[in-house]
């Protein structure tokens, strides 16, 4: 089991992993072993997530998450499985967590007196700085 937070664990089983190869930093070990990690989870049907963890989830993974409700993590930052595993669960975990925290709500408020007649003083001055710009019109005798 993978502790998320306090109220919510993934049972490993969950998760699915494939090796594959990975480009980038390695030398000849590049084209032989598969060190990249291929991470799956299925969000829509993870018995694990509360329904509004999974809606924000799905909100959060947005290019990461395929049609199905599948989360795909893409980890080939190191050179070896091991730490490349590691780094795919953990930037899972992250997620999950970023999730699971619900948004601060948000409150109209009104801009006081005070700064709407700030406001509306500096667009006077501005109004007047441009109109002095203008030529002068001579008067037509």
């Amino acid at each position: 089991m993978l502790v998320v937070t306090p109220d919510i664990a993934i049972d490993e089983r969950e998760i699915h992993e494939e090796f594959v190869r990975s480009s980038g930093p390695g030398g000849q070990n590049v084209n032989k072993v598969a060190t990249a990690v291929k991470l799956r989870f299925n969000v829509a049907k993870s018995p694990s997530l509360p329904q509004p963890v999974r809606e924000r989830l799905v909100r959060l993974a947005g290019k990461k998450i395929t049609r199905d409700g599948v989360l795909i993590i893409d980890a080939r930052r190191f050179r070896t499985q091991e730490r490349n595993r590691k780094d795919a669960i953990e930037r899972l975990l992250q997620l999950i967590r970023r999730a699971a925290r619900k948004p601060k709500p948000r409150f109209k408020t009104k801009p006081s007196l005070a700064s709407r007649e700030k406001r509306l003083e500096k667009k006077r001055r501005r109004s007047t700085v441009k109109h002095r710009r203008q030529p002068v019109l001579k008067p037509e005798e």
